[in-house]
């Protein structure tokens, strides 16, 4: 037997009483069915309601054959009556993206005369697949209408047409449908079959922003947020970049250019530490000229400082040059012998100091875990 879905005659539905029908136990799990429910299965690219079933937890629901199945956390009587409240939190904000989502698809597909390929409606995100190249300019201007068609408060309508009804109809669907099939409307914005819970007016959707737009194949694949996620969102990034502001000391609406600016300042200061350093190693390389086996330690290279102060020094001192730079136990080494074999050197200083490594032609590099006085201390005695 069917079970009676509640959630279709009244989305906003959040608590009710019905029989437990059934209840199995499934790896520590209790499935149960109940004769009616207002919890929504998971499907249409919607998540599963969550909530409390007769006082225990209820942590998904699924649907076979229309037959609804709770997974809850602990057993409930066959033949008793129980009371169920789902998490209208979360509900809620399904409704949101789940509307949200058909508003700026409605808009999206009639512009780009695309379709809606993929829809997933996430923890954090929902993201949408459109089989066309649209523009991230193309994008938020559906956003501005989608937004404006929100704030107009539009009804949404449920209807279940008639095939003959159907076939006069412009709806959008995934794949071909027969039998009774459900169509959610926003006039004006989108015609759609959907198994899915939805608010009762475009203005309780409150907000859409879309986040991101990423080529996939042949189409692009759309992150979005709507409702009370958007609103987040919005707070999280507003009190970010004033933040950011605060650090800059410019108005938050500034950051942009200011950013701009530093990043400017700090390739300047590259630039200028990179043409220090290079006269540094220089005085270094003169500083060793001809002394033969040399080993530094240093804790003030970064990037590939390591290699090029090996290489400066390696070119005057007439032998091997090792230089190992970083702190506590976490070295970067790298090692240079014009025209030696370094093998099997690099091999027992791996081995004596927990390295990884190598090379050939006289040059190797890697690292080590160990400490400065490790590393002199296998010097001495090499």
């Amino acid at each position: 037997m069917e079970t009676t879905k509640l959630y279709y005659e009244d989305a906003y539905l959040r608590e009710f009483d019905a029989a437990v029908l059934s209840c199995q136990e499934e790896q520590g799990r209790y499935l149960v069915v109940l004769d009616r429910t207002a919890f929504y299965p998971e499907g249409g690219g919607q998540p599963a309601d969550h909530g409390v079933l007769g006082g225990v937890a209820v942590t998904d629901v699924q649907e076979r054959d229309g037959v609804v199945c709770h997974t809850c956390a602990g057993p409930l009587a066959v033949g008793s009556t129980v009371h169920g409240a789902i998490d209208w939190q979360r509900r809620f904000d399904h409704m949101q993206l789940h509307s949200g989502e058909h508003i700026v698809s409605g808009m999206l597909c009639a512009a780009f005369h695309c379709d809606n390929v993929g829809f997933h409606m996430g923890t954090d995100v929902v993201t949408i697949d459109y089989n066309a190249d649209i523009r991230w300019e193309q994008v938020l201007e559906v956003e501005r209408q989608a937004n404006r068609y929100i704030w107009e408060d539009h009804p949404c309508r449920v209807t279940f047409p008639s095939p003959a009804e159907r076939e006069a109809l412009p709806y959008r669907s995934k794949k071909t449908l027969t039998g009774t099939v459900r169509l959610t409307e926003f006039p004006g914005a989108d015609l759609c079959a959907c198994c899915g819970t939805h608010v009762s007016g475009s203005g309780q959707v409150g907000l859409v922003k879309f986040l991101s737009c990423q080529k996939l194949r042949e189409g692009v694949r759309l992150e979005l947020v709507c409702g009370g996620r958007a609103m987040a969102h919005l707070c999280r990034s507003w009190q970010q970049n004033r933040s950011i502001g605060q650090q800059l000391s410019v108005k938050p609406g500034d950051t942009s250019a200011a950013v701009e600016r530093q990043g400017r300042e700090v390739l300047s200061l590259k630039a200028r530490c990179a043409g220090l350093e290079e006269e540094l190693f220089r005085l270094l390389a003169e500083q060793y000229r001809d002394a033969g086996e040399v080993l530094l330690v240093r804790h003030d290279l970064a990037g590939d400082g390591t290699r090029r102060l090996c290489d400066a020094v390696s070119r005057t001192c007439g032998g091997r040059c090792a230089v190992f730079s970083g702190e506590g136990e976490q070295y970067q080494y790298a090692v240079i012998h014009p025209g030696a074999d370094l093998r099997e050197f690099v091999k027992h200083m791996n081995d004596a100091l927990h390295g990884r490594g190598g090379g050939r032609s006289g040059f190797a590099q890697g690292s080590v875990a160990a400490d400065e006085a490790a590393i002199r201390a296998f010097f001495r005695g090499v």
